[in-house]
């Protein structure tokens, strides 16, 4: 049996698609180094490293849309976009998780 397909990416500029992808790896990138977490410091430590030119990409595909005059940040669009890449488990791995009481 095949797994259910998703549904289709929403109608994206490049410049959008470029944001959604960047800030994912940089999302993947937190999710690494988040303390709350089980792993090793080297593991954080080069998460970290890469973190730094993940951020100036992200910085560079939200100025390339506001030199091509795409001021407006499109929220429910690019949250449906981020829904189909796995983008609310990706994001679960940078934030605290639930006490345990065990």
């Amino acid at each position: 049996m095949l797994p259910p397909e998703l549904p289709p990416l929403p109608a994206l500029t490049r410049a959008e698609g470029e944001l959604i992808d960047r800030y994912l790896e940089a999302v993947d990138l937190l999710g690494r180094i988040n303390p709350a977490h089980h792993g090793d410091t080297y593991r954080g430590l080069r998460a970290a490293q890469a973190l730094v030119a993940k951020a100036a990409e992200l910085r560079d595909a939200l100025a390339t849309m506001h030199q091509r005059g795409e001021t407006e940040v499109h929220a429910m669009t690019l949250a449906r976009a981020l829904r189909v890449l796995d983008g609310e488990r990706r994001t679960a791995r940078v934030t605290v998780p639930p006490h345990s009481d065990s």
